[in-house]
């Protein structure tokens, strides 16, 4: 990497970090571009070199997060082999991340008003579906639900899970309503699929 290229990147992180505590604090709403260039001392040429736009920007901030919470839920899931355990502390571990304020608020409070609700789910998709078809592709294959049914299966833990987590995240009491979701999804998974 050149030393241009390395400056860059150095850039680019500092600009996603405070955008991401800003959009955190602040919401998209309230969060400016000019807010984000006072707190970075970046000039504003090289803001828009790494993003074209306050959208842009958030967009970048929210492929941080879906990374982040990517690895978290690989982490919870790694090492299991049994599909069902493995998609009940998967999706255990994402109630647990609706806690942590930046996942709240960047995913799942402001990503469908700024990207649109239609985007928001293609991405959700994208980053999720695949890995809980998966799961339910390989529970059919160990004969714990019809193979015809997994893929619908996927989409309606999918959607429940969107649900749950909008319910946290809209909630007085995030760290209440989380517990009571984990109680409710381990009971949901548990009927569905049996005990791992």
């Amino acid at each position: 990497m050149t030393k241009k290229a390395g400056r860059g990147q150095v850039t680019r992180d500092l600009l996603l970090g405070i955008a991401t505590r800003l959009f955190t604090e602040n919401g998209y709403e309230h969060t400016s571009i000019e807010a984000v260039l006072r707190e970075s001392g970046v000039s504003r040429g090289a803001l828009y070199h790494h993003f074209p736009g306050k959208e842009a920007l958030f967009t970048a901030v929210l492929d941080t997060v879906y990374d982040r919470v990517g690895e978290h839920v690989a982490a919870a899931t790694r090492g299991l082999t049994d599909p069902a355990a493995a998609l009940r502390e998967g999706c255990l571990a994402w109630i647990r991340l609706t806690a942590d304020p930046v996942v709240r608020q960047v995913l799942l409070i402001d990503a469908p008003a700024v990207l649109g609700w239609q985007r928001w789910r293609q991405l959700d998709d994208v980053r999720t579906l695949g890995t809980i078809k998966s799961a339910f592709r390989r529970a059919a294959a160990k004969g714990r639900i019809p193979p015809e049914q997994a893929d619908f299966f996927a989409h309606a833990v999918l959607a429940s899970m969107n649900e749950i987590a909008m319910l946290i995240a809209r909630a007085d009491d995030h760290r209440a309503v989380a517990v009571q979701a984990e109680a409710a999804i381990s009971d949901l998974l548990n009927r569905l699929l049996g005990s791992a």
